[in-house]
């Protein structure tokens, strides 16, 4: 099951301005280190991959590993280049793949 991410985005920014950008993805982060009630290892199962793109350029890139929470929070710092377009990737185990896209309004 996917779903949908959080984003948190200024309403409006200028070029030049330095802006928090905040996500949030509902994910169980599973290490593969656990045991179920059976005593049989829980297969790993997280998101080890964040990229933030603006513009079509990377701007932002996280490695996460297993001890990561459960549904990471990522934020970040970003100077505005100009008007442009965000685009969010989160990619992980089991083939798990988000992709979300949100514009900037930048005056």
């Amino acid at each position: 099951m996917t779903t949908k991410p959080r984003i948190k985005l200024p309403d409006s920014a200028k070029a030049g301005e330095v802006i928090e950008v905040k996500t949030l993805i509902s994910h169980v982060m599973e290490t593969g280190q656990r045991k179920d009630n059976a005593g049989k290892t829980i297969p790993r199962n997280i998101i080890h991959t964040f990229t933030a793109k603006y513009a079509g350029k990377d701007v932002f890139t996280a490695k996460l590993a297993p001890v990561t929470s459960s549904n990471p929070l990522i934020s970040f710092f970003m100077k505005v280049p100009g008007p442009g377009e965000f685009e969010f990737s989160w990619t992980g185990d089991e083939n798990f793949s988000v992709v979300e896209k949100m514009p900037l309004k930048v005056g």
